[in-house]
């Protein structure tokens, strides 16, 4: 009979990966980062335990949607005060923050529980084509479609 092995925190080895999301659609792009946050890539996969890598987003401001998304899909938050619903559109979000949309994308298919935004906490987005992290060594993560 097999024994099932369960990742242990101690045991885990991390990478870290680099994405470039210039001309890649926003959701492909999203779901496959949060995969490998996760850790869903990896044969040590353990539901209940953070095994996934370091990955770090480049060009966020020039992510696509396709069709009619950027002008028709709404996005909302809430102020805490009586009728302070507020609501940008999809290019409106991506225009002012850039960052902040592609990370609204990617933690939204984490789990939404402490071990997600502990993997949330491992992503790096950035605007442009830089970024402070080359003595990580990140690999180029390729992202298909």
């Amino acid at each position: 009979m097999r024994q099932t092995t369960m990742a242990k925190e101690a045991t885990i080895e991390r990478k870290w990966y680099v994405v470039d999301a210039e001309g890649m659609t926003l959701g492909r792009l999203a779901s496959q980062v949060a995969t490998v946050l996760r850790g869903k890539h990896k044969p040590t996969y353990t539901p209940h335990v953070d095994t996934g890598d370091y990955v770090i987003v480049l060009n966020a401001s020039k992510v696509v949607m396709t069709g009619r998304k950027l002008d028709k899909q709404m996005y909302y938050h809430h102020t805490g005060f009586l009728g302070g619903l507020k609501s940008k559109t999809a290019r409106q979000f991506r225009d002012n923050d850039p960052v902040g949309f592609v990370e609204a994308a990617v933690k939204g298919m984490l789990p939404h529980n402490t071990l997600g935004r502990k993997q949330g906490m491992k992503l790096f987005v950035y605007a442009g084509g830089e970024h402070p992290h080359a003595a990580q060594k990140p690999e180029e993560l390729k992202i298909k479609g």
